[in-house]
C-alpha cells in the first residue's frame, strides 16, 4: 500500500549456524499510536486480500471469513501491543465497562462487506484510537486500491471544489439528497462509509452526508483521518462528534470541505 513503512525483523545467527528470525519486540513496542493504527490497518488489508485470493470463496462465505479472520488478527495485535487499552469492534463482543475507559480503540475490520463479497474496490479497514471520546490516531486502508490514509501523515485537502457529493450505491438519504439539491452537487455513488469519506480526502468529492444510522466503528477512523486533513466533521446539527458512548450508535454526521460547511449545515438545518 502507499505510504508504507516497513517494520523491522531482526535476523541473527543461532548456535547451529542457521539464520533465525527473532522477535521484532524492540521495534514494535516503540510504535506511536498513529504508526500502530496504520500498521494494523495495512496488515488487516493484506490479510483480507488474501481471503479473496483465487476466488476460492464467494458469497456470504467470503464475507464471514473476512470479518472473522481480520478481527482475530487485529484483536491479537492490539492485545499484544496495547494490552491496557479498551477495544470496541463491530466483530467482537462489547464487554466490560468500555465506555468509562480513557483510551479506546474503535475498529471495523471490514467496512463494506457487500462490496468485499462482490469483488469491488469500495471496502475498507478502519482503525482508530480515541482518548476521552475523540479520535487521536486513525487509519483507513482501502486495500483493493492500494491506499492507506493515516491521521498522522495526511495532506491537507485543498484545490478546486468538484461540485460532487458521495452517496450510497443504494440511493442515499433524504438529507444527503436535500444537501445535494440545495448546493447543486452531483451525486456520486460509492460503496462503504470509509470509501466515501476517503473520496473527500482524495479530492474526488466535496462532501459526504449520512443520516441513515451507523455505529461508531463505521465512521470513527474516517472522521479521525478527515479531521486531520482539515475537513469539516460534525453531526448534522453542527455539534461535535463524540465517540466511546455507552450505546455506540452514531446515526448521523457530515464530512465536507470547509469552504462549503456553512452552506451544507444551513441546508441540513431545514430538514434535520
Amino acid at each position: 500500500m502507499r505510504s508504507s513503512r516497513k517494520s523491522a525483523i531482526a535476523v541473527t545467527s543461532g548456535s547451529s549456524g542457521m539464520g533465525q528470525v527473532c522477535s521484532s519486540e524492540g521495534v514494535s513496542a516503540q510504535l506511536s499510536d498513529g504508526e500502530l493504527a496504520a500498521e494494523i490497518a495495512r496488515g488487516a488489508g493484506r490479510i483480507l486480500l488474501g481471503v479473496r485470493h483465487g476466488g476460492l470463496l464467494d458469497g456470504r462465505l467470503i464475507g464471514d471469513a473476512g470479518d472473522q479472520i481480520a478481527q482475530a488478527w487485529i484483536g491479537a495485535a492490539l492485545r499484544r501491543r496495547r494490552p491496557h487499552d479498551a477495544v470496541l469492534s463491530e466483530e467482537a463482543d462489547d464487554v466490560g465497562d468500555r465506555s468509562t475507559a480513557e483510551r479506546v480503540w474503535i475498529i471495523d475490520p471490514l467496512d463494506g462487506t457487500s462490496e468485499f463479497c462482490h469483488g469491488t474496490a469500495d471496502w475498507a479497514v478502519h482503525v482508530a484510537l480515541t482518548v476521552n471520546g475523540r479520535p487521536t490516531a486513525a487509519a483507513v486502508a482501502i486495500p483493493a486500491r492500494d491506499e492507506l490514509f493515516r491521521s498522522d501523515d495526511v495532506e491537507q485537502v485543498g484545490g478546486s471544489l468538484t461540485g460532487r457529493i458521495a452517496v450510497s450505491r443504494y440511493g442515499g438519504s433524504y438529507e444527503s439528497a436535500h444537501a445535494a439539491n440545495a448546493l447543486g452537487l452531483q451525486r456520486v455513488s460509492i460503496g462503504s462509509a470509509g470509501a466515501k469519506a476517503m473520496a473527500v480526502v482524495r479530492g474526488d468529492v466535496d462532501a459526504y452526508v449520512h443520516a441513515g444510522g451507523q455505529y461508531e466503528w463505521d465512521n470513527c477512523a474516517p472522521v479521525g483521518v478527515c479531521d486531520a486533513a482539515g475537513l469539516h466533521c460534525s453531526r448534522l446539527d453542527g455539534s461535535e462528534i463524540i465517540y466511546n458512548q455507552r450505546m455506540p450508535y452514531m446515526p448521523d454526521f457530515v464530512i465536507c470541505r470547509r469552504e462549503i460547511a456553512d452552506d451544507v449545515l444551513s441546508a441540513l438545518d431545514n430538514v434535520w
